[in-house]
């Protein structure tokens, strides 16, 4: 027998066209002996990095046991452009491309290949990443290729008849690699009658091989076989198949779809022995392109970026000629005094682990103009001159940074943040992460907390134990990210840099959704099947098991029930979903990481291509490695984050100055602002940043908090586990609880949190107080514990005992602090974190006790299309007493907007159908010349070629003219011509704008000279229902905003339903309930028929909080149908019940609906409004009197009337009138203080 090696070898990086797992393919590889193998996924390098590691693996374990190493070939199966130019983009040729395999020989052909893919991406790109022979020329060394299969140039000329072709081919690959191009052999031959397969590759393969084992005799070239490997084993070749249905769109029975033979698997060497015993040359070929491959790594140090530090300063050249080696060897293997040098081997280790002289040269001129800017900022936050405790802790951090070789890197993050704020207007963070822990990153303006005043340590972030880059985390505001990527990209190159790519894979869920449509198993079973897996699975054994389908069926009762159908399509969906699950459908692009080089990304690793998140319609380069392995590679990665909470307090800013005409430096609010920590005290904390939960609001009343400690803490401790922490230390805080401390000592670090360990540095600081830890020993202690290292933790803690004893504190004592430390440092939190996010809460929470409506405002405009939170965040308003108008075009702005009252009004550019340009123009005109006095003034004023006439009926319908006093009715009332108002009102304004135009161009006489008659309202006596209005302006505006149909209801809603309409989306959630009872509008009503012909119907219905679908089916339809008309507001009583007989899937069934109107007026037949008399004016009273006569009605009215102590009721029962419970009644109630109600 031959050996073998495969050198074609698709995986699932060949997205939807292979289905082999890379780790798979290698165990498979090495269990069967062979020495080697080959990745070559089409047009990209996705998986290579992945393939070295695991290689790098196995070779780790091959060594142990005395083997010879297992080697990668790393290649692509690649797609040069038939017309011979890859930048030609027009016909269907050049869509795709010859397939044609090019493997790396060495480092330098590696080197190649990533250029060469990487240009068929940024370049070539026309429905496949393409290269052509001017790129092949160019990066042809040190690579080594085969003819591919049957659409390879070479056979696919054979195949054609284009002999001559052909061998012009032959020629020119010869001429250009010699022996490192070999003709390439393939057979595919189905010998399984029973299977549904393509046949008719085999006789082509069979045709071009005859003709190519002749042209390989007759040019000297050598022959290889291979597999063309698709997946690994021939059981996963019906798996395969399902996967091309998905990728094409295509059923499993659909007789035009695309098939492959099913014989591309990865085969033994004894298996392709025996395809290709004829030709055993072609087999011993394979290895002898192995041998020519050499082992080389993928892996790189750093690769720094360099910062371009002021000639001003210096310049490298100068400080080459300023320092000698020997000052930097002492410089970098001492510490930051000069003393405690290293032993001399080890210091000329971390020259070596430095790059050697050359490289710490750079590295010293960096950290030099480092230390320059972190001093003069120091200057500015801590004045001058800096204490002891400010200066030593500086120039330990400067020192730990640059004996690291991270100047560089801190240069490129001050450089970008920085000029985010000053150029480019952008809102940044105050930091994120560990990050914060740092005075030098405060200094430099990276962060914006002072890490000494809040116990923030630096080692949390960097100390000299850590293997990776340090990572620092910057928040932008959502729009302004965009901007600082495209400013870098200017600044370093944008070759230089690139995002990160994803890969979406095949959950569990999308697995089965994904199979279930090719087996066309109905929705409701495959939505069944995928409701049935849990999000978390059951611990087994005390360990949580990894989710995957296999597990969950373990776990599932129903998922093993579908496993062992008897229905084909439930069982085999279950079956290929295993499969294929995990599969890489997609590629994607990493929502913040983003790589900063010194050189073209293209130089290090392959490069692709990706729509462009910030810049619609815009590619932009991406890595081709993922942010798994891509540090790996030396390249530099660097988070940039969009945080919508920064664009949202940027907007409240602008709104803030735009109606007070205050500027809000939110740098420099007060820290101890009474109102802000009374909005807290209240949990009035809905729209702010981190604190909104209801929970938290809960904790938040009891804390009573008054420093910004007190929120930090809260911030780090509402977590599960931290949670159960939160009543200790609110009765602490509140004087309930004695504050303990184990040792006098520890009050120091525990003081601010009332003697509760609450954040890792606490621990960190204690460790070094108490046992004299170092540094970095405190560090590695908090990673032990917080990542559950128990053999670390075990092994630290003699030392922590022994250095406490030393230090005279109990042994008792101490072990008692190292049991609670081991119990709660897996949940204690980054304080730097923290801290950073509860002061950008603070600046939220300040806004809004401070601004309210123009805070409102803001975050209305920006959650606009988040339906459920807008109507959550107008009864915010209202609970705060700020009313939210619809839009007006003499108030409105172009987003949600104050007027002058300090009400807030809904954004002109929101409504459909105006458009940005139509809005700008409306407020542009009133800015310049004051408010629209009529509606006619407005078609007067206005651009009409920006503000046309669908802008003009989106305004009347959404109440944009109301102010103008004319009903919206009016504006579609015809004249006796058959002509709406709203025709003749935008004819008017042209007609007008032409006059005045011709006037002011004339020679004689001015505009006052002409009149034109404004045309006249017509007669109308329609008049639009409430639900009629309320509909035709939430169409334009998205949601109700002058009132809600339901508001009548609310009542109704609040008191008698058990279920909210979003329910309906997991009905599994009201499992349990005897009746389900929901109430809400007819928003949408779908009618068709099931695949048995039975009628079928689907009812939208929609209540405050958001919207869910009721399905009916054959007779349940003819039954209520007709109760569900669009605009009806409807009372639904409803059970959950089987689907089917003995099974566990539930079904919602309606068993009676009423409308809503009905329903008050028999249900409510009584309401008892409470009162606290000590808080009861003559206002309220007043008030109620009002309300309750301008709404009679048949509910009994009965008040009860207390004290604040809650005793000398008295219940007093009104004889002379009932009440219509209406939502303006139930409104006042809840806003009044000392008002409540129940019903019946």
């Amino acid at each position: 027998m031959e050996d073998f090696v495969h050198l074609h070898v698709h995986t699932y990086y060949s997205i939807l066209d292979g289905q082999s797992s890379i780790k798979k393919l290698v165990d498979k590889a090495v269990a069967d002996g062979m020495k080697g193998m080959a990745i070559t996924d089409h047009g990209d390098m996705f998986g290579i990095k992945e393939f070295h590691d695991i290689c790098n693996g196995v070779n780790k374990q091959r060594k142990k046991d005395g083997l010879e190493p297992f080697k990668p070939i790393f290649g692509c199966e690649m797609y040069v452009a038939r017309r011979g130019d890859m930048h030609l983009k027009e016909t269907r040729d050049d869509q795709g491309g010859y397939h044609l395999i090019v493997l790396a020989k060495n480092a330098n052909g590696y080197k190649n290949l990533i250029k060469l893919v990487s240009n068929s991406w940024v370049d070539g790109f026309y429905s496949r990443p393409r290269t052509d022979r001017h790129e092949l020329e160019k990066y042809h060394e040190d690579l080594i290729v085969c003819s591919a299969c049957i659409a390879g140039e070479v056979p696919a000329k054979i195949l054609k008849g284009d002999i001559a072709g052909a061998r012009e081919a032959i020629e020119w690959h010869k001429r250009l690699w010699g022996d490192d191009y070999y003709l390439e052999l393939q057979r595919h031959e189905v010998k399984d009658p029973t299977i549904r397969a393509n046949r008719d590759t085999f006789p082509l393969q069979q045709q071009a091989n005859k003709v190519l084992i002749e042209l390989a005799k007759e040019y000297g070239i050598k022959l290889v076989c291979t597999n063309d490997a698709h997946f690994v084993d021939k059981e996963n070749a019906e798996a395969h198949d399902h996967l091309l249905c998905l990728s094409t769109g295509k059923d499993l029975d659909d007789p035009t779809r695309m098939l492959y033979s099913k014989q591309e698997w990865f085969k033994t060497q004894q298996e392709m022995n025996d395809i290709f015993s004829d030709v055993p040359e072609a087999m011993a070929n394979t290895v002898e392109i192995l041998n020519k491959v050499e082992t080389y790594s993928l892996d790189a140090d750093p690769i720094m970026p360099f910062f371009p530090i002021p000639e001003s300063f210096g310049t490298e050249e100068e400080w080459r000629q300023k320092f000698t080696e020997q000052q930097l060897y002492e410089e970098f293997t001492s510490d930051e005094n000069g003393e405690n040098p290293l032993p001399p081997e080890e210091g000329e280790k971390k020259i070596k682990k430095l790059g050697g002289y050359d490289k710490i040269y750079r590295i010293k001129f960096e950290a030099d103009y480092l230390a320059k800017l972190a001093y003069e900022g120091a200057a500015k936050r801590y004045g001058s001159p800096l204490s002891k405790e400010v200066d030593d802790r500086i120039r330990f951090e400067l020192h730990i940074m640059k004996t690291m070789g991270f100047p560089g890197y801190f240069l490129i993050v001050q450089d970008f943040i920085n000029s985010a704020r000053d150029e480019l207007g952008v809102m940044v963070g105050p930091g994120r992460g560990s990050a914060a822990g740092s005075v030098v990153a405060y200094c430099l303006g990276i962060t914006k907390i002072d890490p000494l005043k809040y116990d923030l340590l630096f080692e949390r972030f960097l100390n000299p134990d850590r293997i990776s880059l340090p990572d620092i985390d910057t928040d932008f505001d959502d729009d302004g990210r965009g901007k600082v990527l495209k400013w870098v990209m200017d600044k370093y190159g944008h070759e230089n840099c690139a995002h990160i790519i994803t890969y979406a894979t095949m959950a569990t869920k999308n697995s089965i959704k994904d199979v279930a449509r090719v087996w066309k198993l109905p929705l409701a079973d495959s939505n069944a099947l995928c409701k049935a897996i849990p999000d978390r699975l059951p611990d087994v054994d005390g360990k949580t098991p990894k989710m995957n389908l296999t597990n969950a069926i373990k776990a599932v009762r129903e998922l093993q029930e579908a496993e062992a159908s008897p229905n084909p399509q439930m069982a085999n969906t279950i079956k290929y979903a295993k499969m294929l699950e995990g599969t890489v459908r997609g590629t994607g692009i990493h929502a913040c990481g983003f790589i900063i080089c010194r050189d073209p990304i293209s130089d290090h690793v392959p490069v692709s291509t990706a729509d462009d998140p910030d810049f619609k319609g815009t590619k932009t380069n991406c890595t081709q490695y993922d942010g798994h392995v891509i540090e790996s590679t030396g390249l530099i990665k660097m988070d940039f984050l969009g945080l919508k909470t920064l664009s949202e307090l940027k907007e409240a800013c602008a709104n803030i100055k735009r109606t007070r005409g205050i500027d809000v430096d939110l740098d420099t609010i007060p820290i101890d602002d009474p109102k802000t920590y009374e909005l807290y005290q209240k949990g009035q904390t809905i729209g702010t940043f981190q604190f909104e939960s209801a929970g938290m609001q809960k904790y938040l009343r009891e804390l009573h908090p008054t420093v910004f400690e007190d929120l930090i803490a809260m911030n780090a401790l509402y977590r599960p586990g931290p949670m159960d922490y939160i009543p200790s230390f609110i009765a602490r805080k509140n004087g309930r609880e004695e504050i303990k401390y184990d040792i006098d000592c520890m009050e120091k670090y525990l003081k601010d949190t009332y003697g509760i360990t609450v954040y890792q540095e606490q621990v960190m600081l204690l460790s070094r107080q108490l046992a004299d830890f170092t540094r970095g020993e405190s560090d590695a202690l908090r990673k032990a514990m917080g990542k559950k290292k128990k053999d670390i933790v075990d092994a630290m803690k003699p030392k922590f005992i022994d250095g406490g004893v030393k230090n005279g504190h109990d042994p008792k004592i101490l072990e008692k602090i190292w049991a609670d430390w081991e119990k709660f440092a897996s949940y204690a939190f980054n304080k730097s974190h923290a801290a950073c996010y509860s002061w950008v809460a603070y600046q939220t929470a300040y806004l809004k006790a401070n601004y309210p409506a123009e805070f409102m405002a803001a975050i209305m405009s920006r959650r606009r299309d988040q339906i459920t939170e807008i109507t959550k965040l107008m009864d915010e308003c209202k609970s705060m007493g700020i009313a939210t108008l619809g839009p007006d075009v003499n108030e409105s702005y172009e987003k949600f907007g104050v007027n002058h009252h300090g009400e807030i009004r809904f954004g002109l550019g929101a409504i459909k159908g105006m458009g940005e340009s139509a809005a700008q123009a409306i407020i542009s005109e009133r800015e310049k010349n004051g408010p629209y006095k009529t509606v006619f003034d407005f078609a007067q004023r206005v651009n009409l070629s920006n503000v046309n006439k669908k802008a003009f009926e989106s305004l009347a319908l959404s109440g944009g003219f109301d102010s103008f006093g004319i009903s919206r009715e009016s504006y579609f009332a015809t004249n006796n011509k058959g002509e709406t108002f709203l025709d003749m009102l935008v004819r008017y304004g042209q007609l007008y704008q032409t006059e005045k135009a011709q006037a002011q161009n004339s020679l004689f006489g001015g505009f006052d000279d002409i009149e034109i008659a404004t045309p006249v309202v017509p007669k109308n006596d329609i008049r639009w229902s409430d639900i009629e209005r309320l509909n035709k302006e939430r169409e334009l505006v998205g949601i109700y905003l002058s009132a809600h149909p339901l508001d009548e209801y609310k009542i109704i809603l609040d008191n008698l339903c058990n279920a909210k309409c979003a329910d309906l989306a997991d009905i599994s959630k009201l499992n349990g309930r005897e009746d389900i009872i929901l109430g809400g509008i007819v928003t949408a009503v779908r009618q068709k028929f099931t695949k048995s012909g039975e009628p079928c119907g689907f009812i939208t219905v929609e209540d405050f909080e958001g919207s869910g679908e009721i399905p009916l089916f054959g007779q349940d339809w003819g039954r209520w149908n007709g109760m569900f008309t669009e605009g009806a507001s409807v009372y639904v009583t409803a059970k959950l019940q089987p689907r089917f007989m003995h099974s566990n899937q539930m079904e919602f069934k309606v068993q009676n609906v009423e409308y809503l109107q009905r329903v008050k007026e028999k249900a409510v037949e009584r309401i008892t409004i409470s009162m606290n008399t000590d808080l009861l004016d003559n206002q309220v009273v007043a008030d109620l009197n009002e309300i309750i006569h301008s709404n009679p009605g048949k509910t009994q009215l009965f008040f009860q009337l207390r004290d604040s102590r809650g005793i000398n009721h008295v219940l007093l029962r009104s004889k002379t009138c009932g009440v219509d419970v209406r939502h303006t009644l139930i409104d006042y109630i809840e806003k009044v203080d000392g008002l409540d109600y129940h019903i019946n």
